[in-house]
């Protein structure tokens, strides 16, 4: 299965799962079921917008295993240093 990163504008989280092509992750509700995570306090309706990757999936412990990630706030994302 690919490997995608999404990026929630609310609680400025980066998240990185695995899902098929044809799955379509769209809010932070659904971003959390794929990764088998709690929502958290970010409410479900909060958009999530999937980051351009390079197309790299680098071998993981397990499939389950999510990396969460804060964006610092003078960085715009899209890209793989955080």
């Amino acid at each position: 299965m690919p490997l995608y990163e999404y990026y929630c504008e609310h609680n400025q989280q980066i998240l990185e799962v695995r899902h098929g092509m044809s799955e379509t992750v769209n809010t932070w509700e659904k971003l959390c079921s794929v990764a088998d995570i709690d929502l958290g306090t970010t409410p479900r309706d909060s958009e999530v917008k999937r980051l351009i990757s390079g197309g790299m999936s680098v071998p993981r412990k397990s499939v389950g295993e999510v990396k969460a990630t804060t964006i610092p706030s003078n960085h715009s994302g899209g890209c793989s240093c955080c």
